[in-house]
């Protein structure tokens, strides 16, 4: 039954777990030195009254 194939996506990659952990760990300060600054703040709140009125519809 060829037509019951997977096709996979030639940009789906599968990345080690390991290699997740570490990225998390190098940006999770990154992103809390962002939101921790008055400029990330205020990009934060502009991101949550953009999206937060579609998600009402």
């Amino acid at each position: 039954m060829a037509s019951q194939q997977k096709h996979q996506n030639p940009y789906e990659i599968e990345l080690p777990q390991s290699i997740i952990d570490s990225f998390a760990r190098f940006l999770a300060p990154e992103i809390q030195k962002l939101y921790a600054s008055e400029e990330g703040r205020k990009e934060l709140e502009t991101w949550k009254k953009k999206y937060s009125d579609k998600s009402q519809e």
